[in-house]
């Protein structure tokens, strides 16, 4: 069932869990065969260690962070060995999705919002356009990601600075993302939003 409520001008897209495939899982196995334990915090989704919310915030450059993950090892890794790890969660954005964006694009302005870091960004990108012919970011109006506005959802501090960096009207705006302490820092805004779940059907939620 169609949620976008009547009046809506533009829509922001969440990333990972909305239009890219994750599976974390992959890299807490990953980071595991290295000898990082305890990547993701006990009863649910969080990183443990302070180096990846930085990474994502942009306080790190690629190098610090691999530092910083050495640092956690055991027995050291390469920098190949940290990326392959970091990066085994990024499955894949679905080729309906991408219809989907095409589609929606005719109808509304599309903007991205993502809580990401330069190794993911740039691993993602290659896939997706050696994949589909053409760069992700060009289904955007603007994107938006936290390592290089250096502040993270779900701090209302973010959202805002997206309105104004944008110059969106919040009544005239969705934002979707799957995490519910996103969904309801975007709501202190004034944002309207839709918090996406996994068995949902995202043609579905918005065709």
């Amino acid at each position: 069932m169609k949620q976008i409520p009547n009046g809506t001008k533009n829509i922001i897209f969440d990333l990972g869990g909305v239009l890219l495939d994750l599976d974390i899982d992959k890299t807490i196995l990953a980071f595991q065969g290295l000898g990082l334990k305890d990547v993701i915090k006990e009863g649910g989704w969080g990183y443990r260690n302070k180096v990846f919310l930085d990474m994502e915030k942009g306080l790190l450059g690629d190098e610090e962070f691999r530092n910083g993950i050495r640092s956690l090892l055991p027995n050291g890794a390469t920098n190949d060995e940290i990326d392959a790890a970091w990066c085994a969660m990024l499955i894949r954005v679905p080729e309906e999705k991408v219809e989907l964006l095409k589609a929606l694009g005719s109808k509304y302005k599309l903007f991205l919002f993502s809580n990401t870091n330069n190794i993911h960004l740039t691993s993602f990108r290659k896939t997706f356009s050696d994949s589909f012919g053409f760069e992700f970011d060009s289904l955007f109006v603007k994107t938006f990601y936290s390592h290089e506005i250096n502040m993270r959802k779900p701090d209302v501090e973010s959202f805002e600075l997206v309105l104004k960096m944008a110059d969106l009207d919040a009544k005239e705006t969705v934002f979707i993302d799957d995490s519910e302490k996103n969904i309801e820092g975007a709501k202190q805004t004034g944002l309207q939003t839709i918090w996406f779940h996994p068995e949902m059907i995202l043609n579905e939620v918005l065709l």
